[in-house]
């Protein structure tokens, strides 16, 4: 899942939108070096992502995308996930998505000095320029994920990723409809950030 899916998930605390955004930031080399709140909500990242790379609805999702960037299609898929997610908010959650926004951002924010440079670097570029303001629209989406084939570190054939999302939009909305329940109830269920409940979150 990309940056705001991780962040719904996430408990309304700094530590743990912390800990759900360090897992893509290389999370595993700082366990030494970090509270176990935030260590927690570092081990919910991996859930969500394992959950997510392994579910047979998501991989078959992939199927939507042409083969020459069939390599990549997962990270197509996180980025429209979030695209689905701010489409679909208020069936997932009660607060208005700008108070959300708002709310986390300020959290992100009171972690800043401690988290590693390049997660530092992003986080602010992020809130700084609200990037899931840009996911709102295709054309925003295509401008993320042709950015994000820039900076692959070699020559591929990522970029227009977007032609394949616009072709198959109904059939990947219905996946992500069909797929963020069970991910809902899946972070739910192994509760790893010990929460008396996870707020926001519809009865699913």
């Amino acid at each position: 899942m990309n940056y705001l899916a991780h962040l719904y998930l996430a408990q309304p605390t700094a530590d743990s939108h912390f800990g759900n955004l360090l897992g893509d930031f290389g999370g595993q080399r700082h366990l030494n070096q970090i509270p176990i709140t935030v260590k927690n909500a570092l081990d919910n990242h991996y859930l969500v992502d394992k959950f997510t790379d392994s579910h047979p609805i998501v991989k078959e999702a992939k199927q939507y995308f042409s083969p020459k960037r069939k390599r990549f299609a997962g990270v197509a898929i996180d980025v429209v996930f979030d695209h689905f997610l701010i489409m679909h908010w208020q069936k997932y959650n009660l607060q208005p998505l700008n108070d959300f926004k708002q709310t986390s951002f300020a959290l992100l924010h009171k972690r800043m000095p401690v988290m590693p440079p390049r997660m530092q670097h992003v986080v602010k570029h992020m809130t700084d320029n609200d990037w899931f303001k840009e996911y709102e629209t295709l054309d925003g989406v295509g401008l993320a994920l042709d950015n994000i084939a820039k900076r692959i570190r070699f020559t591929n054939t990522f970029a227009g990723a977007v032609d394949d999302i616009a072709k198959h939009y109904d059939e990947l909305n219905v996946v992500f409809l069909a797929f963020f329940p069970e991910l809902i109830t899946h972070v739910n269920q192994f509760n790893l950030e010990n929460a008396k409940n996870i707020r926001g979150f519809y009865t699913l």
